[in-house]
């Protein structure tokens, strides 16, 4: 009898959860491996940092009228791995898993042996053979409006960090990059004013020391050209892997053109590797030697 009851009631709890509120059974689970790494840039001319996630699936079943199964899926445990890119080798020389966390991954790099990523508004940062920690910002806007999303910082004017990710050419009020000053821990957005009006044609740009460096691709000559203080540096004739759509970037001491891996060494570009679009995969121009991992 009492068992009888005890079903009965297991019954009521189900239909009364149906029926008037819904109930949810949410299932999630960590996948056994890992994601394809990524370059996350680069520390000097042999050594090449990485990141990789490990994959997670939510579940989530609903039990009401009109609702049913739904999934979610994305990564975590996120994890940066130090590779030699220039001599062939068994593996990574270093590699950890930094967070627990299940969302945010994705890796930039801001200088030689500094590399960040975003930890909800805040900013993670990990130094070479350093642990990760969570560096609290402030925003303020100077003189604009309608902030972007920033991807790219490199080091700049006055000990500070140039953030990019929007329009540099971008009107009206729109900010058109960000200062982030890791004294202050603030990220001000603002317009450019007249002295750095000419970095607008950039597709990227750094500080040296007091001066400014600009990465700029001609998509019709297929050209890279190099420019400090607005004046033109160097030109690196056209390569077969350069596309009209080619990338230019700053990776810490690196210049990355496409898939180009390159250096400044006299006031010239010079190129001594090229990276695979798909994973860990090098060749060294010099020796004509492939470095896949």
């Amino acid at each position: 009898m009492r068992n009888g009851m005890n079903k009965l009631l297991a019954v009521m709890a189900v239909l009364a959860c149906a029926c008037m509120w819904g109930c949810t059974d949410v299932d999630f689970k960590w996948s056994d491996g890992r994601g394809t790494p990524l370059i996350a840039g680069f520390i000097d001319d042999s050594l090449v940092v990485a990141y990789d996630c490990r994959e997670w699936l939510e579940t989530t079943e609903t039990w009401s009228i009109g609702d049913g199964y739904s999934e979610k899926s994305s990564c975590g445990h996120d994890r940066l791995l130090v590779y030699n890119y220039r001599v062939q080798e068994d593996g990574p020389r270093w590699s950890d898993s930094l967070t627990n966390k299940s969302g945010g991954y994705r890796w930039y790099q801001l200088t030689d042996s500094i590399f960040w990523r975003w930890e909800g508004n805040n900013i993670l940062l990990w130094k070479l053979g350093g642990t990760a920690h969570e560096m609290k910002i402030s925003r303020k806007n100077e003189g604009c409006s309608q902030s972007s999303k920033i991807e790219r910082m490199h080091q700049w004017l006055d000990g500070t960090f140039i953030a990019l990710g929007g329009n540099l050419s971008a009107g009206n009020d729109s900010c058109q990059y960000a200062v982030l000053d890791t004294v202050a821990g603030t990220l001000t957005y603002m317009r450019l004013d007249e002295d750095l009006e000419w970095i607008k044609k950039c597709d990227d740009v750094r500080a040296w020391g007091e001066d400014v460096y600009c990465l700029k691709f001609d998509k019709e000559e297929r050209t890279s050209s190099l420019f400090i203080n607005d004046s033109l540096g160097h030109v690196l004739e056209n390569n077969y892997f350069w596309t009209a759509g080619a990338v230019l970037q700053f990776q810490g001491h690196i210049l990355l053109l496409e898939r180009d891996v390159c250096q400044l060494e006299n006031g010239e570009i010079k190129c001594f590797a090229s990276a695979s679009s798909n994973g860990i995969s090098f060749k060294n121009k010099d020796e004509n030697v492939y470095i896949t991992y």
